[in-house]
């Protein structure tokens, strides 16, 4: 027969207050992506140091060690919230029932926003090879899920006769390369707003895969 102890239940912290601490740490995290950001910019990965990062977040060195174990793992957040916005905007582009040439300017503009934002984009992006094995095969795994869902968007418009392109392996590394060296050469400081850059190569990305054959005439019959 179990006996119920007389002992009082330890008491937890509040839900209320759990989640205010929860949302608190987030929003600092959020703040320290976005100073790290800009310094990976200003002076490239390898040159960081994680006293920069924290003189740009505000923060002491130890304070900054207490949401990060390093930049590393600084860096690894960036991308990986870059490629979580992608695969959620490519989800809802494959859903829809339009043209694929829409939906892959719907696409594009996404890519190029998520790269040239304040805190994943830029040299962000490119330093995948910084990335410890672990963290880079997570990183490596959700990249080419991406690819592999763009690809299958392309394929469908060269199926539907849509998309004047051939391989769809290749329009879909070309489509990609182009948006992706925007974070190389796109600065905040310059005569147009991240969206319109967005717009603008999307149009012209978007362009190269319709090509010539996908003429409306060409479209009737699907061959």
């Amino acid at each position: 027969m179990n006996r119920r102890s007389n002992r009082p239940a330890r008491a937890g912290r509040p839900a209320g207050e759990t989640s205010w601490r929860a949302r608190r740490r987030a929003d600092a995290r959020l703040e320290i992506l976005r100073a790290a950001a800009t310094i990976f910019r200003l002076r490239g990965f390898a040159a960081t140091g994680m006293r920069e990062i924290a003189e740009a977040a505000r923060l002491s060195p130890g304070n900054l060690y207490n949401y990060f174990h390093g930049k590393e793992e600084i860096l690894y957040f960036c991308q990986d919230r870059v490629l979580d916005r992608l695969l959620e905007v490519l989800k809802t582009v494959r859903r829809k029932r339009g043209p694929v040439a829409d939906r892959l300017r719907e696409l594009a503009v996404a890519q190029v926003l998520c790269l040239i934002d304040e805190v994943e984009g830029s040299a962000a992006h490119f330093e995948v090879n910084a990335l410890p094995a672990r963290l880079r095969a997570r990183i490596v795994e959700k990249r080419d899920l991406y690819e592999r869902g763009v690809r299958a968007l392309v394929a469908e418009g060269i199926r539907r006769g849509e998309l004047g392109t051939e391989d769809a392996t290749v329009g879909t590394r070309a489509f990609m390369g182009a948006l992706n060296w925007t974070a190389q050469w796109f600065r905040r400081e310059g005569p147009e707003s991240p969206e319109e850059v967005a717009r603008v190569l999307a149009d012209y990305v978007v362009a190269g895969l319709v090509g010539e054959k996908a003429r409306p005439e060409d479209k009737g019959d699907g061959s």
